[in-house]
This record gives structure tokens, sequence and C-alpha cells, in this order.
């Protein structure tokens, strides 16, 4: 027998359907809003959480410095290095509390009111994501308790660095200078791109004229960051170019020497190679540590360097502009032959003082009873002011202007350092436009001397000697020899500079004039004769001394009698061999009195050490004098 058939029951499944297809949308919705809840909280509520772990797990360009290059002098003794140093440094877009931080910083590592006040000025300039230095040059047990607790200070790290160091010390500093931090005007002349991670820069001297070539260029490197600001892997990277190193002209043994000379004393020895420019020694004394500058020197050490009266920091050599006193006469003397007006031969009568025409004013030479009659010659071994004073006043203001301007007495030489002041040679002219007055026959009397309106740098007159040394080829001072590549070693040798030579028509008056100065020092009435004592080569010299005050007609000055700082300062230039000059010095010490007996030893010291100890005294020259 068949089943019956069964029927189906539409409404039922019609039920079931509906009810499953309403449970499936429910649950679809409940997702749904499970979804768009985690959405709002992940976009609204929980966005700035998220946002700045969003932003700070990203793509960083990070600048690479580069390594400064090395200075050495022309013996290949290291004078400017760079050291390993670890430096404490900020992210201010990572740190909650700044004032906190630093407070708590203060617990582990030293930090001074003049680091906090840096790192605050740089602050509010710099952008919040760049790190700023906080301290520098950390020792390892400060780096070591901050190791330990790193995980306190987000956005506080430790960067290893390399900083600058003067391992001679103050030796040379007024030629070498220093480095120090980057400040506020300095940033609106340099490219800021290529001082990317670079917190300093050449202040003074070498290190601020040759900047860009010790510089270097810098490096770029994309990293991956997490949100603690920890690397996680560099993407690309652009390695950075060293700066060049230098080699000078300097020699460090002849430095110190001319530094210890000078001891205590104040003043400046420059001594140059005349037959290339190269500035052997430039020494100003006295000087100063440049250490402490790298770093950031405290205001205490600032302030007492900047206040002593015997400024450190000021580098007479460059910028200490003083009368040329005696030394000029050598020049003057040339002019003169130069001229016609003097007869080499023709005497005049020294009687200790001279006068002009309808003036009861008696200008004085410096030996109160005279020299008696007085030829070229012998007015300069005795230094006879006198014969200078008619002589000035023979060739006239303008004619001493005139001749004296191609030695380089009025401008600037050109060296390769900053800083250089210019120095005066009165004129006509000259006192029209600054004074607004006439020029008057008393002020070509002492301009012949030496003193009036005459200024010179212990530079300028350096060069100026090596300039009448040879006969009148001027060369530019240099005190760069060479750069050196130290990827690849290369090194490239700075050329001669020559500057326009001195016009003197007749050879024979240059010759008469040195033989006049090598008797200055070898003859036995010669102003510099103590140094020609004994001396195994010829030296041809001129011995000065420059007023500091003027004083009465009626008064003597009487050295002893005179606080040490008002006394005349006491100059000194040389060049030797006389005949075939391997070097030329000029010396100056400040209200040292005596060229003669002060300053002239010191360049001898400084001649010996280049003549004889360096070996640059040919055979034939020792031994020989006149």
């Amino acid at each position: 027998m068949a089943k019956p058939t069964t029927l189906k029951d539409h409404f039922r499944e019609t039920r079931l359907f509906t009810h499953r297809t309403i449970t499936a949308l429910a649950f679809t919705v409940v997702l749904m809003l499970m979804l768009m809840i985690r959405l709002v909280n992940l976009q609204v509520i929980e966005h700035d959480t998220y946002a700045v772990l969003s932003d700070n797990n990203r793509v960083h360009i990070a600048a690479l410095p580069p390594t400064r290059g090395l200075i050495f002098d022309r013996n290949g003794v290291l004078l400017a290095q760079n050291l390993p140093s670890y430096s404490l440094q900020v992210v201010p877009e990572q740190v909650d509390d700044v004032d906190i931080t630093i407070e708590q910083l203060r617990q582990l590592v030293s930090i001074t009111e003049d680091d906090e006040r840096r790192f605050r000025k740089r602050y509010q300039s710099s952008r919040r994501f760049k790190p700023i230095t906080l301290r520098t040059r950390l020792s390892d047990e400060e780096v070591a308790r901050f190791a330990v607790n790193r995980h306190r200070f987000p956005g506080v790290d430790i960067a290893a660095r390399l900083y600058r160091h003067y391992p001679q010390g103050s030796l040379a500093v007024h030629a070498l200078g220093y480095i120090g931090r980057i400040n506020e005007r300095e940033l609106q002349n340099i490219d800021t791109s290529n001082y990317e991670g670079t917190d300093f820069i050449g202040k003074t001297g070498v290190e601020k004229f040759y900047e860009d070539i010790l510089h270097g260029e810098v490096g770029v490197q994309q990293v991956e960051t997490n949100a603690q600001g920890r690397t996680l892997r560099v993407l690309e990277q652009t390695p950075p170019e060293p700066g060049l190193n230098l080699h000078l002209t300097l020699d460090a043994d002849m430095q110190r020497i001319a530094e210890q000379a000078l001891g205590e004393e104040r003043g400046a020895v420059v001594a140059i190679d005349p037959r290339d420019g190269s500035v052997l020694v430039l020494a100003s004394m006295p000087g100063f540590d440049p250490n402490l500058f790298v770093g950031g020197i405290d205001s205490k050490t600032y302030h007492a360097l900047r206040d002593s009266p015997d400024q450190p920091l000021f580098n007479r050599v460059l910028r200490g502009r003083y009368p040329p006193g005696s030394t000029l006469k050598s020049f003057v003397g040339l002019a003169g032959l130069e001229y016609g007006v003097v007869e080499p031969d023709a005497s005049i009568y020294c009687p200790g003082w001279y006068q002009l025409d309808g003036d009861d004013h008696k200008y004085r030479d410096w030996k109160k009873s005279g020299h008696g009659p007085v030829d070229l010659n012998r007015s300069l071994v005795e230094s006879c002011d006198v014969y200078y004073y008619d002589l000035a006043l023979t060739l006239g203001i303008d004619r001493i202007s005139r001749f004296l301007e191609p030695f380089g007495l009025n401008d600037l030489t050109g060296i390769d350092t900053s800083g250089e002041l210019a120095g005066l040679v009165p004129s006509r002219e000259w006192k029209r436009r600054a004074k607004r007055e006439p020029w008057y026959p008393g002020e070509t009397l002492i301009t012949g001397i030496g003193q009036g309106f005459n200024l010179v740098t212990p530079l300028a007159l350096a060069s100026a000697t090596a300039t009448l040394s040879t006969y009148g080829q001027h060369l530019r001072p240099r005190i760069v020899a060479a750069t050196e590549d130290p990827d690849t070693g290369d090194v490239v040798d700075f050329p001669v500079v020559s500057n326009i030579a001195v016009p003197v028509e007749d050879h024979a008056n240059w010759h008469y004039i040195i033989k006049a100065m090598t008797d200055v020092v070898h003859s036995r009435h010669g102003t510099a004769r103590r140094i020609g004592h004994n001396a195994p080569y010829e030296i041809a010299g001129k011995t000065g001394t420059a007023q500091v005050f003027g004083i009465k007609q009626d008064e003597e000055y009487v050295e002893e009698d005179i606080q040490k700082r008002l006394r005349d300062h006491a100059l000194f230039i040389a060049f030797a061999p006389a005949h075939e000059p391997k070097i030329a010095v000029a010396v100056i010490v400040e209200n040292g009195g005596s060229g003669g007996a002060v300053a002239a030893p010191i360049a001898r010291k400084v001649m010996d050490v280049w003549l004889l100890d360096k070996g640059h005294l040919h055979p034939k020259h020792a031994g020989k004098t006149p």
C-alpha cells in the first residue's frame, strides 16, 4: 500500500526563514555596531593617542655631521684634532615637562646654569622634533648613571660626537683661533642645511677664515623610528664629506721659543720667510687656552679673560696698532736716497735737538747731548732723531707717505686669517679727511721718526721688513701652506702671491740701507750690538722705541720713575742672513723700554732656531761678520 503524500507547510517554512533572516540581520547589525564603536573609539575617542603613535613611528631624515679637518704645523705637529665625546640631548616633542626633566637629570649629571641657559635659548628657536644639546662632554661615570636610568626619561638620550681639541694648549692660539657654539648672528650667514647636526663653528683665526674648507659637507640618513624615537632601521644613507686638513706654515718649535722669550711681557713676535711669504711665527702674548671655548666657557672664566688688564683675548699681531718708532727710519732713509735729497756721505750736526725756523719748540733727540756730525749710516747705527727730523722736513709729508705705501704699512697685508686691521701712514689728505685740519710742519718731523699719527701692526711691520730684505719684492704673508684630503691623502699646495714691487730705481740704495742696518747689529756703536756679539751669521736690524705718552719740554724721561704701563714700547726689526735673507722678524714689547735691550734678544732667539737648529743657514754664511 502506497504511503500518503506529505504536504509542505508553507506558513511554517516562511516563519522559519523569516526568523533566521531576522537573526542573521540582527547579528550583522550587532557586528556593524561593534565595528562602528571600534572605529569611533579609534578615530575619535583615542584619536590623539594613536595619532602620536602613528606620527612617531615614521621615517625621519637625520643629518650626519661631517668630521672637521685637522690642523698641522709645517712639520706635521698636530695643532687641532677631534676627540670622541658624549652629549646629553633632548627632543622637545617627546618630553612632557622640560622643567621637571631637567631637574631630575640634575640628580644624575652635572648641569650648570650656563648649560641650561644655552639650552633654553636654542629651545625657543629650534624645531620641536630636533634634538637639542643640554650638556656636552659627559664623563664616563655620568654616561653610566644615565644609561641605567634611561627608561625614566623619554625623549632624552646620549649622542656620541666628536669635539675639537687643541693638544698644544695656548700655543699659537691667536693664529689658530678656536671654535664655539653657533650663535644667532652666525645662523643668519651660514647654509643651515649644511650645519644640520653641527653645533660649532670657527670663531677666530684660521678656524674662522677656513671654516668652509674645515667643516666639510653634511650627510643625510633616512631612518625609521618607533614611538620612543628609537631607530628601527636605516632606509637610505648619503655619507658626509669630511673637511680638509690644513698644513700651516707655522713652526711649532719656533712659536714656542717666541712665546717663552716674551715670557710675562705683553707683546708680539712675527717671523716671515721672505722667500715665499710663509709666516713662521705669529705670537701674541699673553694667550689663553682655546679648549675653554669649545664646550662653552663659563661666565666667570670668560669675564676674567675679558676684563684682564693684560688683554689675553686681544690679538696684538693682527689688531695691535703701534707707532713704529725708529724702526721706520730705515724706510725713510731709503726714501731720502731714492728721491735724491740725501748724499750718503753728507753729514748734519746733531746738538741733541731740532728747531723749525720761527718756532721756539725744540724737537729733542733721544740722546740729550747729541750725536755731533751724523751721516746716513751713522744716523741708522745710532738712531739719531735729529737727522730724521731734518730729512723728513726736506722730503715733505707727501713724498714720505707716497714712498711708504707700497711697503703695505697703510693697508691690510691680506694674510689668510681673520681679524686683521690696517695700519696708518698719515698724509695731508688723510688728516683733512679724518681730522678736518691742515697738515703742520711739526707733524712731518715726528712722522720721520715713526711717531705722531703713524700706526702699524706687528704683522705689517714684519711684512715690510721682509720686503726691504728682498730689495722690494713684496709677497703676501700666508699662514696656510696646503690642504690635504683625509680620504685620499691628496695634497694641494697654496700658491705664493706677489704684490706690486716697491719702485726703487737705484739698486744701490737698497744695498746702502741694508749695510747700515747690518752695522746696527754688528758695529761697535750699533744700538743692537748686544745680539750681534759672537753671532754666527750677519743680521741686519733696526731698533725702535715708541712713546706711550708725551713729556714736557723741561722734563726728562727717566724709565725707572715711570709706571710700567706708561713706559715706551720696545721694537726691533731684523732679517738674516743680511745679504741672502731666509727669515725676517718684527718684535714689539709693550712698555718694554729699550728696543736693543728687550726686543732684539727675542728676535735673535727666533732667528737662531730657524737658521741654526732647523738648518737653514748655508755654510757660506756661517761665521761671516763685517
